[in-house]
């Protein structure tokens, strides 16, 4: 079987003009920092929104890394009718790893005021604050940048091999379980990387590391589970395409309807976390820890706090919870678009209270960059799912997944 997706004109010109549009957007505010009467809050807002985007889409697509690896060692039928899918998002961890480590390494290298701190990682001049001091054999810029390279090189490496295994797959001898049961070795050698990267480490450092003198064991895996349902409902963004263009056949409501059930459960996963995460810094009620919560639930960032709740829990528990919603092609669609951007919001609220403080907002440039991340997303994406067949073919389970049922 063979289907081959041609990136359509419409699609590749809304990322191009989505890519532009992000382009633009960083050399009007990079002139507008750069400019005499820049603020310390304008230079840190320029760095802040790169970080907070990088990051997120960073995730979002080491997270398809993951679901492979995962459901290969789940032996995962269901995922096989469209699993080009997460291979080809996988496939490109490296390009948004790698704007991530560059955003990273600038911001803490090159970002810095006159007076000589860091409004974003003040850990890089710790000098004074026993907090911090205590902290610098693990918060400190080599470390740091260290940790960062090599983590974006693995998951580099892991998204481009999982994509060349299995295509190499399809040359393998009818019937040949070879491949597979390789494809299962190495997937548990990246789940150990995962675990002690994006599952520990990599949070701390890009995102937790903002707030310094504040710290949850339960912050990696919120994070994680943030990443993890948006990831979830970009595969479902690009499987609906990619079948109302006319490919892949082998996907049927069944598989949507898998999707669409991971969406709804991760979602509720995600709001344990967050909830575990509040109720015991809020009663254990100590300073140290509590300050993270004033800001974001009674301060500026209130709006977002109880915000995101509402787009990342009541809805997708109140629309996505019946069976006949999570068969329908609108509406979980619709529901992927707001979990992704609902998301975006709640990195967003992770990340800018520290270096902005009260003075936040959602202007032009933060959704210009937006969307040169997204035009960037789709022209990768779609680039790499074209240049092979969209069936898995000679997969040891494609037949398990052409006969899915819920």
């Amino acid at each position: 079987m063979n289907d081959r997706f041609e990136v359509p004109a419409r699609l590749r010109n809304t990322s191009l003009g989505l890519i532009a549009i992000g382009v633009l957007a960083l050399i009007i505010a990079g002139i507008t920092m750069l400019g005499n009467q820049a603020t310390e809050i304008e230079h840190t807002r320029f760095w802040a929104v790169l970080l907070h985007n990088s990051v997120y889409f960073a995730m979002l697509t080491v997270i398809s890394v993951f679901i492979q690896a995962a459901s290969s060692l789940a032996h995962g039928g269901w995922i096989v009718a469209y699993r080009r899918v997460p291979e080809a998002i996988g496939a490109n961890v490296w390009l948004f790893g790698g704007i991530a480590a560059l955003v990273v390494i600038l911001t803490i290298v090159v970002f810095k005021t006159d007076a000589g701190h860091n409004p974003i990682y003040h850990w890089v001049h710790p000098e004074g604050d026993k907090v911090l001091v205590g902290k610098s054999a693990f918060l400190n810029m080599k470390m740091v940048i260290g940790f960062t390279l090599v983590t974006v090189i693995l998951w580099g490496f892991f998204g481009f091999k999982f994509r060349q295994m299995s295509l190499a797959q399809e040359l393998a001898p009818k019937n040949s379980t070879k491949g597979y049961y390789r494809f299962m070795i190495w997937s548990a050698l990246f789940l150990v990387v995962f675990a002690l990267t994006m599952m520990s480490t990599t949070p701390w450092i890009w995102i937790m590391s903002v707030d310094a003198h504040w710290y949850s064991t339960l912050f990696s895996w919120y994070v994680f589970a943030s990443s993890l349902v948006g990831g979830m409902s970009m595969i479902l963004l690009w499987v609906v395409f990619l079948k109302n263009n006319g490919n892949l056949a082998l996907v049927n409501k069944e598989h949507i309807h898998d999707l669409a059930k991971f969406m709804f459960a991760i979602s509720v996963f995600w709001t344990y976390l967050w909830f575990a995460q509040y109720m015991l810094i809020w009663y254990a009620n100590m300073p140290e820890e509590t300050t993270y919560f004033v800001m974001r639930q009674h301060g500026p960032y209130s709006v977002l706090f109880y915000g995101g709740f509402i787009i990342n829990f009541c809805m997708p528990l109140i629309i996505l919870m019946s069976r006949p919603s999570k068969r329908n092609y609108f509406t979980v669609t619709v529901m992927a678009l707001i979990i992704i951007f609902g998301h975006w919001l709640d990195f967003y609220q992770m990340i800018m209270p520290g270096p902005l403080g009260e003075h936040w907002q959602i202007g032009w440039y933060e959704l210009g960059i937006l969307a040169g991340f997204i035009g960037l997303l789709i022209f990768s994406v779609s680039r790499t799912l074209s240049k092979a067949s969209l069936i898995a073919n000679n997969n040891p389970l494609l037949k398990e997944t052409i006969i899915h049922i819920s």
